[in-house]
């Protein structure tokens, strides 16, 4: 007797047995697609396109290695360990430091290289250990050291406490019996290329706020850095060695430089500022120790600055070597500001008195375009300027400066060259060499964007 086709089969079966068949096939149809990983099995075959996507971004949270962001207990190692995963990982990476906690951390190195993009996103507060010698045996100048990371974002909207009250008290700016020594920066980025820093607040920070060293293409914007204007050595943001980097949209008021800029630094872009109190928006000091720098290509556009010591100045040591050269001041109102424009190359931060020397770092190509507002002193315009290396090719056009208390104001001029253009008041008491041709500093900027 020949078997039966699957057809005939079928057709003969009862509808009790069709009816639990069907029932056994759905079973076991659902128990294998709900098996983890089978259900990859049963879909199609997904276009080209797909198979080459990015893996997606991987996201550590900073509670998740132990920190307890009660402000007390030390959640130093924890930020150690989540920076070490997160920095080891070969896509891109984020760090959450959430919101509404308080994270104690001593001081702490956040090395690179970083095999990806790492963005760390501060929402919540970090502080600093308020006795100083939690620095013992450890480098004195730093607090949260960032090295040698490319590609780095920090943003977050978070803050940055220093705690520098007891380091302020035995400064010896504040008490002259104490020795001087170095004090630590709040956050230090050394050796960083790429590297953006947004939307933080950065507060009372044991000496500077922020600082930039040998870094390339740097973006920094909407920040808040806050310090008691008696703080001393407390400044907002500093760059030194570093090229390409853009400052913007930022309040800063500390008791030192709002912005300082040092050490052999090009292609710097500073705009939209609000400064005071401090000591204004400063090119230097260079030339300290007898030391050799290079400074060109800086342009300041756009700054209100309030009850400062300086407005746009540029200060240099006698002995000093080198050259600050292309430089622009644009667009700036000063409110009751000591020294609105100064140029100094006599410049002595010295208990004792500082020697004359002949040598001097050269400062040319310097403009003042759009400076207004109201000095704190008669003197609104001083260009100091070296016998030897006197200043040349300073320019001045629609300068307003008037008293703040209603009295006159002034220039003063010692070995100063160049030209001025339009209104100029206090009027100009420079110098025009006969082989000077007027030119208006950076006409043509350095392009680039980050």
């Amino acid at each position: 007797m020949g078997q039966l086709s699957s057809s005939s089969a079928f057709s003969r079966s009862t509808p009790t047995q069709i009816i639990v068949c069907s029932i056994y096939f759905f079973y076991l149809f659902f128990n294998f697609t709900n098996v983890e990983g089978f259900d990859s099995l049963l879909r199609l075959p997904q276009s080209g396109a797909s198979r080459n996507r990015p893996r997606s971004k991987k996201v550590f949270y900073v509670d998740d290695f132990g920190a307890k962001g009660d402000g007390v207990n030390d959640d130093t190692k924890a930020f150690e360990d989540v920076w070490k995963l997160a920095c080891s990982f070969p896509s891109r990476s984020k760090i959450i430091i959430p919101v509404g906690k308080t994270y104690l951390v001593q001081p702490i190195i956040f090395g690179g290289h970083c095999r990806s993009k790492l963005t760390l996103r501060i929402s919540g507060t970090i502080i600093a250990p308020k006795d100083p010698d939690a620095w013992a045996g450890l480098n004195p100048q730093k607090w949260l050291d960032f090295q040698g990371v490319n590609h780095l974002t920090v943003e977050g909207g978070g803050i940055i406490e220093g705690m520098g009250q007891e380091w302020w008290a035995r400064s010896c700016k504040i008490n002259t019996t104490n020795p001087c020594r170095h004090a630590p920066t709040a956050m230090v980025f050394h050796r960083c290329n790429n590297l953006k820093v947004r939307n933080l607040t950065v507060l009372n920070s044991q000496q500077m706020h922020m600082a930039f060293t040998s870094c390339v293409r740097v973006a920094a914007s909407h920040l808040r850095v806050l310090a008691p204007g008696s703080s001393p050595n407390t400044d907002g943001i500093h760059i030194s060695a570093s090229n390409l980097v853009q400052i913007k949209n930022s309040v800063i008021r500390t008791g030192d430089d709002c912005i300082s800029i040092v050490g052999n630094s090009s292609g710097i872009r500073i705009r939209n500022i609000t400064c005071g109190p401090g000591h204004g928006i400063s090119i230097g000091s260079l030339g300290k120790w007898n030391s050799s720098v290079q400074i060109h290509d800086v342009i300041v556009d756009g700054a209100f600055l309030s009850n400062t010591e300086n407005g746009a100045r540029i200060k240099t040591w006698q002995g000093g070597s080198g050259s600050a050269t292309n430089i622009a001041f644009r667009n700036m109102w000063m409110e009751n500001v000591s020294n609105p424009i100064i140029i100094d190359q006599y410049y002595c931060d010295s208990p004792v008195t500082c020697q004359n020397q002949s040598l001097a770092v050269k400062v040319e190509d310097i403009s003042f375009v759009g400076i207004k507002g109201t000095s704190a002193t008669e003197e609104a315009i001083t260009f100091a300027c070296s016998e030897t290396f006197p200043c040349e090719r300073l320019y001045l056009e629609d300068i307003q400066l008037v008293s703040y208390s209603g009295e006159s104001t002034s220039s003063f001029c010692w070995e100063a060259q160049g030209s001025c253009s339009g209104l100029v008041h206090p009027p100009s008491c420079l110098s025009l060499n006969d082989s000077y041709i007027e030119q208006k500093v950076l006409s043509s900027s350095v392009l680039w964007s980050i």
